[in-house]
């Protein structure tokens, strides 16, 4: 089995971030966190133009035509840029709700107790009676909670093979980029006359960084060929791993500069926090790993 990447899926992962870089770069990063809860439309728009919701629908029915392994790669590129929004429920949306993919139509969708982006939603799958606002971590999702048919977790179970492998992918992303900041910055930063990245704690962390975020990437891409749940799960919980305790040990890089709010390196901590709590968090995935070795 190949997993090394085409010429084909390496130009379309260039594509995305180039997109990105243009349509979502630092700057509508920092404005879109200065007005929380509010959905950029035009960008919407111009992501469905590009096909990012549409690339799994077949080209007859006005889709590209690609698979789930280019749909990580693009979701993973989401996740580098902290694009904001329902993302996954809108993708998955796409060949069923009119004007999802192409970006007209937002779509959100109830994930056990919680819904992302309810308010910027124009149709919501599952039941928001009794939603109530939370208050989200991450200043890009807001979060609602609603009342869990069969009683809290129950709907856990049972989530999207598929939501879940590109939330892996999502965190992946974060992984990465965490892992590209860390790096940068003990580059550049000196202490003591040296940059701190000649310090041998810096470089375990800067080395850790690494490790987890390409052993997530084996594991989400291998994931993504095989379609198989019990690799799905297990590519949740490394990439999971990889972005939250990747985005800690990149603020311990930045030192107490990685915590202001003008730094971007505690944004991607939070979306990596509120991200590992969808689907049930990390629990399922673990029952269905455990299942199936003892199985």
């Amino acid at each position: 089995m190949r997993f090394r990447l085409t010429d084909d899926q390496l130009a379309l992962r260039a594509g995305v971030r180039e997109l990105l870089d243009r349509c979502f770069g630092r700057e509508a990063l920092r404005a879109a966190v200065d007005a929380p809860g509010r959905l950029d439309r035009a960008l919407w728009r111009t992501l469905g133009e590009a096909g990012f919701f549409a690339l799994r629908l077949p080209e007859a029915d006005g889709g590209v035509g690609l698979g789930l392994p280019e749909a990580v790669l693009a979701f993973e590129e989401a996740g580098r840029a902290l694009l904001p929004g329902p993302l996954v429920a809108t993708h998955l949306a796409a060949g069923t709700v009119p004007g999802a993919a192409r970006g007209e139509t937002v779509v959100a969708a109830v994930d056990g107790e919680l819904v992302e982006w309810l308010d910027a939603a124009d149709v919501v799958h599952g039941d928001v009676t009794g939603a109530v606002r939370l208050r989200s971590a991450d200043p890009l999702t807001p979060l609602h909670r609603v009342p869990a048919a069969g009683g809290p977790g129950a709907a856990a179970g049972s989530a999207d093979p598929v939501a879940v492998l590109l939330t892996a992918a999502e965190q992946l992303g974060t992984a990465g980029r965490v892992c590209e900041l860390a790096v940068a910055y003990a580059r550049r930063r000196e202490q003591f006359g040296r940059a701190i990245g000649a310090f041998q704690a810096v470089q375990h962390l800067c080395a850790d960084l690494l490790v987890r975020a390409e052993t997530a990437r084996a594991a989400v891409y291998a994931a993504a060929v095989t379609a198989d749940p019990a690799d799905i799960a297990a590519a949740r919980l490394l990439a999971d791993e990889a972005a939250v305790h990747g985005a800690r040990d990149c603020l311990q890089v930045h030192g107490g500069m990685g915590f202001t709010w003008e730094a971007d390196v505690h944004l991607h901590l939070k979306r990596a926090w509120v991200r590992a709590e969808r689907a049930g968090g990390s629990t399922p995935g673990a029952e269905l790993l455990a299942a199936t070795l003892a199985g």
